[in-house]
């Protein structure tokens, strides 16, 4: 690195300096020409040629351009010397000025034969000088005054300019030393600021307090620079003006209000330096207190989450079915104590996120998420919670019911008053009466069961209270039998034992454990409802798409009504229903075969796609008086867009009854079908759910399908690290992570922005703006970044690209990895069954084989880059020729 030239400074010739044989006094020619004067210096042939030049050089860097650009004036004082040294002082200054010459004004010798000689020698010797400047030979002290000013010349020389030499090599030495000051100052800002921007924000609490504690002692440290360095600043220019006040006659020269003009401008590049300084400071500070408020709110979003999730999987472990009424009412006891203050402090917690989005926080877009999911997962556990509580509410309501009317009709009946044959038959008809409204009384409570709750846990619940109903049943029969045979018996002397109409000798008693063969039965009528329900709800369905298509889609060719048809609606019958009647069709021919066309529901995924384009042209024309006349004469309490949502609520529900169908049914046949089935509904609500994200891609200039199967997506934090490109950009990219939004396939990654859009006033839709694009075919990955184990890389022809992502928790990350390592492998193992069917084809050497496939593109990653590795890599592949 060339070292900086650094200008000559009156500290570096001081010495010289005070010898006063050069002289910058500050006066000034008729035309502004600065005047140097060689005062009478009798060592002044004796001085070194170093010395004189460096002297020379300072005095004539002095004066501003446009005063040196006049040209200089000199004065030579040689009145009490000879002639030999005036012709070394002219010879000195002819080869060694630096400056631009005006005039040179020699005082000659004042003695009469020094002066004869001079005159003499000046006319000989003239030319010797090589001067393109006049040189005037002057007698006295008044011929110079005709040529320069008295005003601007010393008393030495007859004038009234006055000159300390020792107060001006102070004053220069001064100013120059603030200068340096300024600069250093100066520098030390702007390295300190380039650190600051250079500087990545940590990810955790203590180390972010450390950061800004430490920049904040370095910002202190160099304000106090600051403030010193000002405070020597104005006290130069003080000293400055106090020369010129010490009379009201004086005037500071020119080179004084240079001077003065020299010190007023650095203070003023100082305080600008300050001003920017602190501006940038400001915004860095803001930075620092930003990312700890962030990392204290991700790590209190961390604690609380894990809270709530703790207390959401109690909850979702809290049955809500009971055998009885003392269960039902500990499941309640139960269900009561979830609520503890975890909930309280998640909604303070998204609160504080959303003072936090208020304030213009940096990280909005981390932040806003995590409120909404603490939000979400408190409405869910609130909504579960009055789910479970209705439930067991009704359940008990139920239970209780049961326990009055047939148990406590049991539990009146006196033992001792059965013992007659009139008691008998007195309990005997107090059993048939209520076994014959029996039957009426649980279908109707199953009905009120059914009415109020959903499809699948009403389906349990009814198993439950079938089996209870089922048992007390049992114990009315028994009970019923054994009254019946006592009524029977004629009357005749008997041993007086109570009667155990419950059970006799020869049968076991009520109290012993029920079978193990009970316990699956009710598993089987479990899924058997289930079953049933799964089936009926099903022909429900279907009846309502025919009900829309018939009662809408048809009507939209009904020419009786086009009069009321909104002009938005023309011609878009397909945009509003999309491929609805598609999906009735399929529905309507399999009713009964649900799970043997189960992979055929991949048509609901066109009609998801259609969904969002759907709504919009509801919104437009859903209030006109078309729809309102086909839902009166469809005697529906529900507008169309409600049933248009039909389709996508029922894929969802599919999954849930098969959920609870493999419940009760495990290790039992069919289960591996059911298993199948499920399998393939959760994979086509996923494909579904991809696909809505896919059709929001924008500024793709290819066709997505040729990209092959949409795998992943997903949002992620990503910085990037290339090897080329401007270092700004490096470092920039490295400070602060993108936001990006990425689809996997199986050719190509993209990289989008994902932006949200509002329309009409209603709840905003997210779009993807494509960014950026990476062909798996050239792409790598490295499964952990040090410092976050939520991060990994993916990079590109070998490093050249380098993306940094972080997912949003480890379970994400490892499923992103899994899936780019099975697309690796995939065109891996493509890779060597071409390569050995080429070598069949042409057999060559391994090494040759390599590069072969390399050169047909067949090859997962880029070849050039670890062909660079190290020779290892070449044995490591040929491994698979071996």
């Amino acid at each position: 690195m060339q070292q900086e030239i650094r200008p000559l400074l009156a500290v570096d010739i001081i010495e010289q300096l005070h010898r006063q044989f050069a002289l910058l006094s500050g006066g000034r020619g008729n035309d502004g020409a600065p005047i140097i004067t060689f005062p009478e210096y009798s060592g002044f042939n004796e001085l070194p040629e170093e010395d004189f030049i460096n002297v020379v050089t300072y005095l004539t860097s002095i004066p501003s351009l446009d005063a040196a650009s006049i040209g200089f004036i000199i004065i030579i004082d040689r009145r009490r010397d000879k002639w030999s040294s005036v012709k070394a002082s002219l010879a000195r200054i002819a080869g060694a000025f630096p400056g631009n010459l005006q005039l040179v004004l020699v005082l000659r010798p004042s003695r009469f034969f020094q002066r004869t000689i001079a005159d003499i020698g000046i006319r000989l010797h003239r030319d010797d000088f090589k001067m393109k400047v006049p040189i005037v030979m002057l007698n006295s002290l008044s011929d110079l005054h005709r040529y320069v000013d008295k005003g601007q010349l010393t008393c030495e020389l007859g004038g009234s300019l006055q000159y300390c030499h020792s107060q001006w090599i102070h004053h220069r030495t001064a100013i120059e030393n603030f200068a340096v000051t300024v600069k250093t100052t100066a520098q030390m800002l702007q390295k300190f600021g380039t650190d600051l921007a250079e500087t990545e924000l940590p990810n955790d609490v203590q180390c972010t307090k450390e950061l800004l504690t430490d920049h904040t002692d370095k910002h202190d440290k160099l304000k106090d620079e600051l403030k010193l360095a000002m405070k020597q600043g104005h006290t130069l220019l003080s000293c400055i003006k106090d020369q010129a006040n010490k009379a009201e006659t004086h005037k500071l020269n020119p080179d004084e209000m240079e001077n003065q003009t020299t010190v007023e401008r650095l203070l003023a590049q100082l305080d600008e330096t300050e001003n920017a300084f602190e501006q940038f400071w400001s915004k860095h500070h803001l930075k620092l207190e930003q990312c700890l408020q962030l990392r204290h709110f991700e790590q209190d979003f961390r604690e609380v989450k894990m809270s709530l999730d703790s207390l959401m999987e109690a909850l979702l472990e809290l049955s809500d079915i009971g055998d009885c009424v003392a269960r039902v009412t500990q499941l309640l006891k139960e269900l009561k104590s979830l609520e503890d203050s975890s909930l309280e402090k998640a909604q303070l917690h998204a609160l504080h996120g959303d003072q936090l989005i208020q304030s213009n926080h940096y990280a909005v877009d981390s932040i806003r998420p995590k409120c909404v999911e603490l939000r979400r997962i408190c409405d869910d556990f609130s909504n579960e919670a009055k789910k479970k509580y209705d439930i067991l509410s009704k359940s008990l309501e139920i239970h209780t019911g049961i326990d009055k009317s047939g148990v406590y009709l049991l539990a009146s009946q006196a033992v001792d008053k059965c013992q007659s044959q009139e008691g008998a038959e007195a309990a005997l008809q107090d059993i048939e009466r209520y076994m014959e409204t029996a039957k009426e009384q649980q279908l109707n409570q199953l009905r009120d069961l059914y009415n109020q709750h959903e499809i699948i846990l009403s389906d349990l619940i009814k198993v439950k209270t079938f089996t209870k109903l089922e048992e007390v049943h049992e114990m009315f029969e028994k009970r019923h039998i054994s009254l019946k045979r006592l009524s029977a018996k004629q009357t005749r002397p008997v041993q007086p034992v109570a009667p155990r109409p419950e059970s006799s000798p020869k049968r076991p008693s009520p109290k012993t454990p029920r079978p193990p063969g009970s316990t699956f039965s009710s598993l089987v009528t479990l899924c058997r409802h289930i079953m049933n329900e799964l089936i009926e709800t099903e022909r429900l369905y279907v009846e309502e798409l025919q009900s829309i298509m018939e009662g809408y889609a048809a009507a939209l060719d009904n020419s009786e009504l086009n009069h009321l048809i909104p002009l938005a609606l023309e011609n878009k019958k397909d945009i509003l229903f999309g491929n609805l009647a598609e999906i009735y069709d399929f529905h309507n021919n399999c009713i009964h075969l649900t799970f043997t066309y189960i992979e055929e529901l991949q048509i609901y995924e066109k009609y998801c796609q259609n969904k969002p384009r759907s709504e919009a042209l509801w919104r437009q024309c859903g209030d006109s008086m078309f729809f309102q006349e086909c839902q009166k004469q469809l005697d529906h309490k529900l507008s169309l867009d409600a049933y248009l949502l039909k389709p996508v609520q029922r894929i969802t529900k599919y999954q849930l009854m098969l959920k609870e169908m493999l419940k009760c049914s495990k290790n039992s046949e069919g289960t591996a079908e059911l298993e199948e089935a499920l399998a393939t509904v959760l994979d086509i609500i996923k494909s579904v759910n991809d696909s809505m994200h896919q059709i929001a891609i924008t500024g793709f200039e290819g066709n997505l399908n040729d990209l092959g199967k949409l795998l992943m997506q997903g949002s992620f934090n990503v910085w990037t690290d290339h090897k080329k490109g401007h270092n700004k950009v490096k470092d920039l990219a490295r400070f602060k992570p993108m936001q990006r939004h990425l689809f996997l396939y199986n050719k190509m990654i993209l990289f989008c922005k994902k932006r949200e859009e509002t329309s009409d006033g209603h709840e905003k839709s997210p779009s993807y703006s494509f960014k950026h694009s990476l062909k798996m075919s050239a792409v790598g990955i490295t499964e952990n970044v040090k410092g976050d184990v939520k991060k990994f890389e993916i990079w590109y022809n070998g490093r050249e690209e380098v993306y940094i992502i972080q997912a949003s928790s480890m379970d994400v990350k490892n499923m992103w990895v899994s899936e780019i390592r099975k697309v690796l492998t995939t065109q891996l193992e493509a890779c060597r069954g071409a390569s050995l069917l080429m070598r069949s084809i042409f057999p060559v050497s391994p090494f040759h084989m390599l590069v072969t496939r390399c050169a047909i593109g067949c090859f997962a990653w880029n070849f050039d880059y670890c062909l660079k590795i190290n020779t290892s890599l070449e044995s490591m592949f040929l491994g698979d020729f071996l």
